[in-house]
């Protein structure tokens, strides 16, 4: 049952209401059978017609959904739409409905409104880390004896969440991975406590601009929940603010959001941080002059200073449902980094190779090159507009050599001219399936012992490759041929 009076209204009145389904991606088949299930009539739309979405839509069907494949027109019934996060806000469907009055609402926002009692959700949203950080807090979780799951854009679809599980009940808390997508389309969240791990210019043709985007991310700070922030990210900062002087204004006697921060520097009252080796509490303590043990740097695998403070972002939600200091370092222990992040790959006559894939923008590059003294920096692909001068002028310092491939390696090239016009660049302008052995060569023979060959392109793969995964998998294979 739905945890408040107006979200039992909204589950009762499911049944019979006609219901738009926009998208047959990860989210959508989910969110389809859970409106048929609460007896909803519901309709998908898809404009794909490829072997998978019809696969997908055949289920659907045989479930009593009418899914529509190769169009974008809305039904002129619609009661309301569930759109997929993928959907810009400018699609045809999201227009119409917009414009005839009908609400439209996303796949987390819908599961938050059919949560069932007692459910608590605990939220992370950021540019990068969001991964990382909600399987180190579901495994913090899990070794403090709770019965949680890391759900959203991380993988499995919140609203696959709300149902029973495997032992006939769902999950007491959710960590809860949120894209900037899937927040846009969520008006009445309230986590119990979220975290804003940073915020730099992403998906910007999507959201319009800058503001709107971390205007979106913001929107995890919703009244009522504790506000976990990001010290050293300015935007982290100034959204928690923006709540806090949101919610101060609406003055409506409820108790305010508490607020804390984590810091890779010593730990303020009200703080985590880090003291010689140490990641410790001083926010969720009885006497914040003093200081909690929660882990030591060496159980944060790997412990480079972004990782750092995923682990330390991870605790301070931990913390905030009442985890043990045990369990947050017995958590650390367990979690296994997700694959295609600072991922060692293979150390070959003494120069270590690293498959960072997964920094997509120069802000996840910029945290990877930042871990490693000495690199051979192999980076590009499609940076989607984003600027990567600062990035260039920050790593400058720590490069040996860069070998450069992808659609927009030009765009890298002219700011390394710039900012270490003496560095060795190699470019590789080939982009068939030999490109990655060209560049894992050319690499190697600008590194010298005890250097790092750092795949970190700080762009999208989908110029030359499906996607990171498939990069990193190339770039591991041809690293690996190299000591063959």
């Amino acid at each position: 049952m739905a945890e408040t009076a107006a979200e039992r209204e909204f589950e009762a009145a499911l049944a019979g209401r006609a219901v738009c389904v926009t998208g047959l991606g990860v989210s959508g088949p989910a969110v389809a059978r859970t409106l048929l299930d609460r007896g909803a009539r519901v309709t998908v739309l898809d404009g794909r017609t490829d072997d998978a979405t019809q696969d997908r839509a055949a289920r659907l069907r045989d479930l009593g959904a009418r899914v529509l494949l190769g169009t974008e027109t809305l039904p002129e019934d619609t009661g309301l739409v569930v759109t997929s996060p993928g959907w810009r806000p400018d699609a045809v469907p999201l227009v119409r409905a917009a414009r005839a009055g009908v609400e439209v609402i996303g796949d987390v926002e819908l599961a938050w409104r059919l949560r069932p009692a007692g459910q608590t959700w605990l939220a992370i949203t950021g540019t990068n880390g969001k991964t990382t950080t909600v399987r180190m807090l579901e495994a913090m979780l899990r070794a403090d004896g709770r019965s949680a799951l890391a759900v959203g854009n991380v993988g499995t679809p919140v609203v696959e969440a709300i149902a029973p599980g495997p032992d006939g009940a769902p999950a007491d808390i959710l960590a809860v991975e949120l894209s900037s997508f899937q927040l846009h389309w969520s008006s009445s969240l309230r986590p119990h406590a979220a975290v804003v791990l940073n915020v730099a210019p992403d998906h910007l043709d999507w959201h319009g601009g800058l503001d709107a985007y971390a205007e979106a991310k913001g929107r995890v700070y919703a009244p009522g929940t504790l506000r976990v922030v990001n010290a050293a990210d300015p935007l982290s900062r100034r959204l928690a603010d923006t709540a806090d002087a949101a919610e101060g204004a609406a003055a409506s006697g409820a108790p305010a959001a508490r607020r804390v921060a984590f810091t890779l520097d010593t730990p303020r009252p009200g703080e985590l941080g880090v003291v010689e080796d140490l990641l410790v509490d001083r926010a969720f303590v009885a006497d914040p002059a003093t200081a909690e043990e929660l882990a030591t740097l060496a159980d944060v695998r790997p412990a480079a200073p972004h990782n750092v403070a995923n682990a330390l972002a991870a605790a301070a939600l931990a913390r905030s449902v009442g985890v043990r200091p045990d369990s947050v370092r017995a958590g650390l222990a367990a979690f296994a980094p997700e694959p295609h992040r600072i991922s060692p790959v293979a150390t070959v006559a003494g120069v270590h190779y690293v498959d960072d894939s997964k920094a997509t923008n120069p802000h996840a590059a910029a945290a990877s090159l930042a871990a490693y003294p000495s690199v051979v920096w192999v980076a590009g692909g499609l940076l989607k507009g984003a600027d990567v001068e600062d990035l260039v002028a920050a790593a400058a310092p720590r490069l040996r050599g860069a070998v450069l491939l992808g659609a927009d390696r030009a765009r890298l090239r002219e700011a390394l001219d710039r900012h270490a016009p003496d560095l060795p660049v190699v470019d590789v302008a080939r982009s068939d399936d030999g490109a990655m052995a060209e560049v894992v060569a050319a690499a190697a023979k600008l590194a010298e012992p005890g250097d790092t060959v750092l795949l970190a392109p700080a762009a999208a793969s989908m110029d030359m490759f499906a996607n990171y995964n498939v990069r990193g998998d190339v770039f591991a294979a041809a690293v690996r041929a190299l000591g063959a």
